[in-house]
């Protein structure tokens, strides 16, 4: 059954993607960005939608007061699958991300993220795409913009050793930002490279931010720890939780 309502889901995720770009292109890139912003929050609720009715997926944000008002800030999330790509961005008025830069290559996604004004990187180039990351992002962050980026640089399979990239602590530095840590567990309900999605309830949590000021050590080594202590938490609740998904039980005490 679980196979059945994943196959289901799966399609009709990436039908939903299709059919609204498409619906939206002749309009979309004439809008003003807060109209385009709310046809972007239309799309990621109804992707919430299809994996609740298929899937019977909840979901459960926690640490919201944590979420900084009225200035800018960088949002370092974890990242274990593709729920939190279109969820996270539901709390914040105008973010943008840093993301790769062959995703600005993609037929119609690459020309909606060009609307929304995001951070391309290469990601092979090394410190010249963390020069080019900071210059592109230093006057969408002083405008006000909050800039999300996901420190490990890709999907990691939940319990899997960290290795957080020098990006985020490149950019904490050289913006005096104000970074807002993100746990989850979304990997073990969306496991990565299986098409197989299961029920349960899956936890973003915002955790307090980290003030401008550290060194570039003790940030790194601050917000790491933050992130993989609150994230262990969340697996080992998903693990205790009834009929856990076979990808928690391993985090079971």
């Amino acid at each position: 059954m679980i196979l059945l309502r994943s196959v289901l889901f799966q399609f009709f995720f990436y039908l939903s993607n299709a059919l609204q770009m498409i619906f939206w292109t002749p309009v979309y890139f004439f809008l003003d960005r807060p109209t385009a912003w709310r046809i972007v929050r239309l799309w990621a609720k109804s992707h919430l939608w299809l994996q609740s009715f298929f899937i019977g997926s909840r979901y459960e944000f926690r640490g919201l007061e944590h979420i900084p008002q009225g200035r800018p800030f960088l949002v370092a999330s974890k990242h274990q699958s593709n729920w939190e790509t279109y969820t996270t961005l539901l709390f914040f008025e105008d973010p943008s991300f840093i993301l790769k830069r062959e995703l600005m290559r993609v037929p119609m996604f690459g020309w909606y993220m060009a609307k929304m004004n995001v951070v391309p990187v290469d990601r092979g180039k090394g410190s010249e795409a963390l020069a080019s990351m900071a210059k592109n992002s230093a006057p969408q962050y002083h405008k006000g913009r909050n800039i999300v980026i996901y420190p490990e640089g890709t999907r990691t399979r939940p319990g899997a050793e960290p290795k957080y990239k020098y990006g985020i602590t490149h950019l904490y530095d050289a913006l005096g930002a104000t970074v807002l840590p993100v746990a989850l567990n979304s990997g073990v309900y969306w496991p990565k490279g299986s098409i197989k999605v299961y029920p349960g309830t899956i936890v973003m949590q915002f955790l307090p931010p980290i003030e401008p000021g550290l060194s570039r050590d003790e940030f790194a080594r601050q917000l790491q720890e933050q992130i993989e202590a609150a994230t262990t938490r969340l697996l080992e609740e998903a693990a205790a939780a009834p009929n856990a998904p076979p990808a928690a039980k391993r985090f079971k005490r």
